[in-house]
């Protein structure tokens, strides 16, 4: 698909990877439609279907909306918070999800391309899903689910002609890495084998707009972290 001409749902597009994508877009040539807080959270059926709806056209979706949270099992305070752990996940994996069901509905009522292709979803993991830190419970089994959920709802949505690839980000220098330490960050870029930095929003961005337009990426989930493995800690 194209990327130039289209109309694309950009989650969290107000910073980070979100804004560095729905910028990209639009460079393109294609419309970028924001959804993000406060106006709309996308845990919210309600107000969440009213974006989708009020979208004059839907060719794609990019899920950028997520927040993290750390904090220990058996913590000095006592276990781990059991509304932090479902308040992540919920944000997420289940508001991941139900921008998915609401997307997917809508542009499987597209006219196909010369490809039989109708829209494309893209969604945003972490490598916390595969090799989380302590502390990194309630974040790791939230990004671990949109892993898990990639391949069986893009073979269902095959039969749409709607395509699904989710991206697993290493550490990228967004507002939210920004709230750690100096040490820590630099900690964090140390253990990057190469290149030995943080990721660039844009290179996110970048590989946004080759999945939408590699029509042979479906089903995947593609790691974006210049080799790194996290330690436990």
């Amino acid at each position: 698909m194209q990327v130039a001409g289209r109309t694309f749902l950009v989650t969290g597009g107000r910073s980070g990877l979100g804004a560095a994508t729905a910028e990209l877009l639009e460079g393109g040539g294609a419309r970028a439609v924001v959804v993000d807080l406060p106006e709309v959270d996308v845990t919210d059926e309600g107000a969440l279907a009213a974006a989708v709806d009020g979208c004059k056209e839907l060719h794609g979706v990019v899920n950028c909306a997520g927040i993290a949270a750390a904090a220990r099992v058996v913590g000095r305070d006592g276990p781990h918070p059991l509304d932090v752990f479902r308040k992540v996940v919920d944000v997420n994996l289940s508001g991941t999800f139900n921008v998915i069901r609401l997307a997917a509905a809508r542009m499987a009522a597209n006219e196909p391309t010369e490809g039989g292709e109708r829209g494309v979803i893209v969604n945003t993991a972490s490598n916390a899903a595969y090799d989380g830190q302590i502390g990194q419970a309630a974040y790791s089994a939230s990004k671990a689910g949109v892993v898990g959920m990639t391949l069986p709802i893009a073979r269902e949505l095959a039969r749409h002609g709607i395509r699904v690839v989710t991206i697993a980000p290493g550490v990228v220098d967004t507002p939210m890495l920004a709230q750690l330490p100096g040490e820590a960050r630099r900690s964090l870029e140390e253990q990057v084998p190469f290149p030995p930095r943080l990721a660039r929003p844009g290179e996110y961005a970048a590989l946004v707009q080759h999945i939408i337009e590699n029509e042979y990426l479906n089903g995947e989930t593609i790691r974006l972290d210049g080799a790194l493995r996290m330690g436990a800690r």
